[in-house]
């Protein structure tokens, strides 16, 4: 059953593994660094702490019962309102295998256990410290050309910041409509994810950055846009550059 600790600090953490010893030494170490602490026993009693409060940082198992750790990261990444939460893997999966599949995915971080406290500590500070920088930077910026452009099945207003595909409007956020704008104004052309993230989070960004924060804004962009889980659609990946958008017909 998942439990919730309180500490006085403002930023919470949600600790997911189904080993209670481990889960309980993990707990009390981030308590005393400060941190309230959530904790889950599986992935499913993770969404459901997601569901129901605040959390800033997911910290979990990848072998667990009911919903597993890659589960988990997929699911909270469909999420708009969990999309930018950072997200470390803290597992005993020390294969090269595993952990190029989970840096694919677009993870923050890997950490393998037995690990030492200060690495895990050090790794939840510099997420968090990195989320609220993302948080506080500025504003997107707006497209140059405001006016209205075709392309496919396509309609783009970048006046009044709005998509349709075919006659239907499309509902994205900010960050969402600016990326497509972008790789719209450059069809056809492969766009790298550094200059995307410049683009959408005024931000300078080296690459494995940049594709951890471009990859969510592109699934949830394929997604609105009708494309199944795992469907590229219209905006195609171009492996280790960034993407590229071919006029939907």
């Amino acid at each position: 059953m998942s439990n919730v600790h309180t500490t006085e600090a403002g930023e919470t953490i949600l600790v997911v593994d189904d080993a209670p010893d481990l889960l309980h030494n993990i707990a009390e170490m981030l308590q005393e660094s400060g941190y309230q602490v959530a904790t889950a026993t599986d992935g499913t009693e993770a969404l459901q702490v997601l569901q129901t409060r605040h959390i800033d940082l997911i910290l979990t198992d990848i072998a667990m019962p009911k919903l597993n750790g890659y589960q988990l990261y997929e699911q909270v990444r469909r999420n708009p309102d969990w999309v930018h939460i950072p997200f470390i893997f803290l597992t005993g999966r020390s294969l090269s295998s595993d952990i190029r599949y989970g840096k694919e995915l677009g993870v923050d971080d890997y950490l393998i256990k037995p690990m030492e406290i200060e690495d895990l500590a050090a790794a939840v500070r510099g997420k968090l410290r990195r989320a609220r920088q993302l948080e506080h930077s500025a504003a997107p910026a707006q497209p140059l050309d405001q006016s209205e452009f075709g392309l496919g099945r396509l309609r783009i207003n970048t006046a009044q910041h709005r998509v349709w595909l075919d006659d239907t409007l499309i509902d994205l956020s900010a960050r969402e409509f600016i990326l497509l704008a972008y790789l719209a104004r450059h069809a056809e052309r492969t766009v790298s994810v550094s200059e995307l993230i410049q683009a959408t989070h005024d931000l300078a960004a080296d690459d494995k950055e940049a594709g951890s924060l471009a990859r969510p804004l592109i699934r949830s962009i394929r997604r609105k846009l009708g494309y199944a889980t795992g469907e590229m659609g219209c905006i195609e990946n171009v492996r280790g550059i960034g993407y590229r958008l071919i006029p939907p017909h």
